[in-house]
């Protein structure tokens, strides 16, 4: 995979019931996966993507109810987008203002129409016409939007770097972005299957940002494979960059890194996959915990408190 498109981004709530309501029942993505945090296991981890949770659909959540607000700043994801049909984004606005999600319409700096939202703790969204976007493989979840309207995976993410020039040489040197000639810091990446931008911001003040409720927490970028991911593990040593080395998160595989300008980078496997310890058909239903952490599951699920009904 030369070309190192969104896995996936992974941000926090800390209002985890309504959380699950907007993503399934306002965006129409599909729970996926009803699980944990491995590194925090206090702390349910949801992933919302497409009917079978395709690689380059799902957008997760660390559920930390303490958590202060999201601070914008350097260092931070300002923003997150998805893919969606040109035809229904008329729609799509209106859903958005029913839901009070503060839908704006207006063109980004490619010249693609776009929808403009935040979620109900501030976190921002965007919806983009997908019509000249080529590649991408989701299957539409239709429990509660048609899938002639349904969300079709994630185009990208905004960045703002503290030093934007670093952050660029890792977009193009290591995961494969072109700058796209004449914009204000569009990246683009594309292969025969999926496409990614990456809008990069300098920050507007000196004020570092700090990751909170409504806030991203970081990106994850597609690789093929174990031996891909220590390939590009290697390079990004080898650039300066220290990383977390090898992590198994069961259903994919993962290395971490944080780029020169402050945003945790993650490097995730296509495979295992989500339906690696559950049916197709019952992901999401039950919570999932991966072999090492079994064992515990009865403490862990003590722990837990109850979510809403998906009905």
């Amino acid at each position: 995979m030369s070309a190192h498109t969104i896995h996936h981004v992974t941000a926090v709530t800390a209002q985890i019931g309504q959380n699950l309501e907007f993503y399934t029942k306002t965006l129409g993505l599909r729970l996926v996966k009803r699980s944990v945090n491995q590194d925090d296991v206090s702390a349910y981890h949801l992933f919302y993507a497409d009917a079978v949770g395709s690689p380059g659909t799902d957008m997760t959540f660390f559920d930390w109810p303490t958590m202060g607000a999201n601070t914008p700043g350097s260092g931070t994801i300002a923003l997150t987008s998805f893919r969606a049909p040109g035809e229904a984004l008329e729609w799509w606005e209106a859903r958005l203002d029913s839901a009070g999600a503060f839908p704006e319409t207006d063109q980004d700096e490619l010249g693609r129409t776009r929808v403009q939202f935040t979620d109900p703790e501030g976190q921002r969204l965007e919806l983009v016409d997908d019509s000249e976007i080529q590649g991408g493989s989701s299957q539409p979840w239709t429990d509660h939007v048609a899938k002639e309207r349904a969300l079709r995976g994630i185009v990208g993410v905004d960045l703002i770097s503290a030093r934007p020039q670093a952050t660029a040489r890792v977009l193009t040197e290591l995961l494969g972005y072109t700058y796209v000639p004449g914009s204000e810091g569009s990246f683009e990446a594309q292969d025969e299957s999926s496409y990614g931008c990456i809008r990069l911001h300098q920050p507007d003040s000196r004020r570092v940002g700090r990751v909170g409720a409504g806030g991203v927490h970081h990106v994850a970028f597609r690789v093929s494979d174990d031996e891909e991911l220590r390939e590009l593990q290697a390079k990004v040593e080898a650039s300066g960059l220290s990383t977390s080395g090898y992590v198994d998160r069961f259903y994919f595989h993962s290395v971490y890194f944080r780029e020169p300008g402050g945003v945790l980078f993650e490097l995730a496997t296509d495979g295992p996959g989500f339906a690696s310890d559950e049916p197709v058909e019952e992901l999401g239903l039950h919570l999932a915990l991966p072999p090492f952490l079994e064992p515990r599951r009865q403490e862990i699920e003590a722990g837990l408190k109850p979510l809403p009904s998906l009905t």
